[in-house]
């Protein structure tokens, strides 16, 4: 199972580095169908996975210049807590629903993305809609904190949407050139991740040697996508985020 994990990881990170998401909405399906790992664990294993990939893609994409540290500092300051409490509560809530809250979660996201991707399509179409990353305003601290509280809420609970639901949601809020946009969901995905993948390990639902296996792949994979995601003109980078946004809606829903 080794060097088939490790594969997959390569592919999973490669998709990390070139766009900032991919990671939870293939790789714990893929531990799960492809490999039999317990959902619980795969949610576990995914997330500590996750958050040493991304602080790979950080540093890289810290050496680029392409990380703002200002808005990952206030969505960490929601995001992280709320991480914490999705992770905590997902014992409590699966036995207050059971078992139909993962569908009726995953229908929302997937509407949610597919909504955010025809914004982002409209956005690319537009004549003039784009602007340089100096013309842009930062979003306000309470907007920023509130995203986050959201969203890493949703990522401790499922392991899904550290960089797809935060980029889907910061690209509505903070249209920069997307290397910049990448980078900076990276850096606070890393942050999320760690605190629910560190939440998830306390709980015993980690599987130590299958992240050893996924990481052997996926830091290589991560380090070139992001180098390509600075080379690649930047209407191509939107576009591939803008698809693979679709792509997740159609495989939530």
């Amino acid at each position: 199972m080794g060097p088939g994990v490790s594969l997959g990881g390569f592919a999973v990170g490669l998709l990390i580095g070139l766009t900032g998401m991919g990671g939870g909405f293939l790789m714990t399906p893929m531990m799960i169908f492809l490999f039999g790992v317990a959902p619980s664990v795969a949610v576990g294993t995914d997330l500590v996975y996750a958050s040493v990939t991304k602080l790979v893609g950080a540093w890289q994409h810290w050496r680029q210049r392409t990380v703002d540290f200002a808005v990952v500092k206030w969505l960490a300051a929601g995001s992280v807590p709320g991480a914490v409490l999705g992770a905590l509560g997902v014992q409590g809530i699966h036995r207050l629903v059971g078992a139909g809250v993962d569908g009726v979660m995953s229908r929302v996201l997937g509407v949610t993305y597919l909504l955010v991707s025809l914004t982002m399509l409209f956005r690319m179409v537009q004549p003039g809609g784009r602007r340089a990353d100096g013309d842009v305003p930062r979003p306000a601290p309470w907007k920023l904190v509130a995203l986050g509280v959201l969203g890493g809420c949703i990522v401790g609970l499922t392991s899904v949407g550290s960089g797809s639901l935060f980029i889907a949601l910061l690209t509505l809020i903070y249209p920069v050139a997307a290397p910049r946009l990448v980078g900076t969901d990276i850096a606070q995905a890393f942050l999320v991740t760690g605190a629910a993948g560190l939440t998830h390990f306390a709980l015993g639902t980690v599987n130590v040697q299958l992240v050893g296996w996924l990481l052997l792949g996926s830091i290589p994979g991560i380090l070139l996508g992001s180098r390509l995601a600075a080379r690649i003109p930047d209407r191509a980078v939107r576009l591939g985020l803008t698809i693979m946004l679709a792509v997740s809606g159609l495989k939530l829903l």
